[in-house]
């Protein structure tokens, strides 16, 4: 995947019909429910499901959205679709959210996935934010990225946020004097688009966490697929696990010392 490769207007119409059926299903969730994703699990894997969250695990699933009960097909590109959640005990939910908003920490937060990090306009709980992306694996991966990013409160225990990136543009050469951006939509085509879904919910004691990112990169030729596919898949897990889990450090670290001091 090191050649160019540049963005079709018919895979991003694609992704776009994708997006749309997608959170045609997560606005059902939100009214009627599930809210949580594991909530849809018959009722044993449910309980089981809910005990692994107690001792502190991360659980992954990938998501494939539909388009009127059919996969929806990407010509020239590649869903990455994944939703994870987790749980933060003896968190609060407004304690959660001044961790998740504090977008100006989050190459604190987050590295090294996040190498930058600023906000470059907020108005409430509308932000627009610069992050700078690092991703390492077969090939080292810099992406400067803009976000439009708003809140939605649900009552007084319940949240959920959307994250639409507006700007992605690979950086060659990262931080090195000869450092330039590659133009958007163009590059390697590692990212072209990625929004991510989060729901907060306060209960049990604690915050319950759910991250859904779809993103969308170039096709990878038939030939090569069954080498190259078992790693697009697994990085974007690995990003779900690493984000959920910097989140839930960050807000332990930062709530008072006699409450952390209290955790199991």
């Amino acid at each position: 995947m090191a050649e160019g490769a540049q963005l079709k207007q018919r895979t991003a119409e694609a992704f776009d019909r994708y997006v749309a059926a997608s959170e045609g299903r997560m606005q059902q969730e939100i009214r009627e429910g599930p809210f949580l994703f594991i909530d849809a699990l018959p009722a044993d894997r449910r309980t089981e499901a809910y005990a692994q969250l107690a001792e502190r695990q991360i659980l992954v699933n990938q998501a494939n959205g539909k388009e009127d009960g059919r996969p929806v097909k990407i010509p020239d590109g590649l869903i990455h679709d994944w939703i994870g959640v987790l749980y933060i005990p003896k968190a609060s939910l407004t304690q959660t959210l001044e961790i998740v908003q504090d977008y100006s920490n989050y190459q604190e937060f987050y590295k090294p996935e996040i190498r930058r990090s600023k906000i470059l306009q907020q108005e409430g709980e509308t932000f627009k934010v610069f992050l700078q992306l690092y991703k390492k694996s077969l090939v080292t991966v810099v992406i400067n990225a803009n976000f439009d990013v708003s809140f939605r409160r649900l009552g007084t225990d319940r949240v959920v946020s959307d994250a639409y990136s507006t700007r992605l543009a690979e950086v060659e050469n990262a931080g090195q004097e000869n450092e330039r951006e590659m133009p958007v939509d163009d590059g390697h085509g590692y990212l072209w688009r990625i929004i991510n879904y989060w729901r907060f919910e306060e209960r049990d004691g604690g915050v319950y966490v759910q991250l859904e990112s779809i993103g969308l990169s170039r096709g990878v030729p038939a030939i090569i697929g069954w080498l190259v596919n078992p790693l697009l898949e697994s990085i974007p897990r690995g990003t779900i696990t690493s984000l959920l889990g910097a989140t839930r450090r960050a807000v332990v670290r930062r709530r008072p010392a006699a409450q952390s001091s209290t955790m199991p």
